[in-house]
């Protein structure tokens, strides 16, 4: 599961994500990509789940990169717990994701083993995206 070897703080204020991303909101990488439509986090777990479901789909032909990493701290009190008392132990991590934001980019495989790959990685993700492809990529060339 992806989390920081260290951080500089053990908990950190929630806040919200707002507005559009800025950076990362363009394929570097691959051919193909996700690209979120809303905001939310995002955690390890889903983003591993995510990238198993790309992996199994594509066979281990091509390449994958994850364009997200969980290092928001979230932190959660125990059941039962009144009020006060501090704020509650880290329970895992997160990436705080706006819309715009690149998910998982794809290289090396088809325009359809791709599409269907991303496909069954946004299935796991709790957000909308949409499945975007380089601007200059010939679909009619093979892989």
């Amino acid at each position: 599961m992806l989390q920081p070897k260290k951080t500089k703080y053990r908990r950190q204020q929630d806040g919200h994500p707002q507005g559009f991303a800025q950076r990362g909101n363009q394929l570097a990488f691959g051919s193909f990509g996700i690209k979120a439509l809303e905001s939310k986090w995002i955690t390890g777990r889903q983003i591993e789940a995510a990238r198993v479901a790309v992996t199994r789909h594509m066979q281990r032909q091509g390449q994958i990169w994850i364009r997200i990493f969980p290092d928001k701290p979230i932190t959660r009190k125990p059941a039962d717990v009144r009020m006060g008392k501090g704020k509650g132990a880290p329970e895992g991590f997160v990436a705080p994701v706006t819309p715009g934001r690149m998910l998982f980019e794809v290289e090396g495989v088809s325009f359809e083993i791709a599409k269907e790959a991303l496909r069954l990685a946004a299935q796991k993700l709790p957000i909308t995206t949409k499945f975007v492809v380089r601007r200059d990529y010939d679909k009619n060339l093979t892989v």
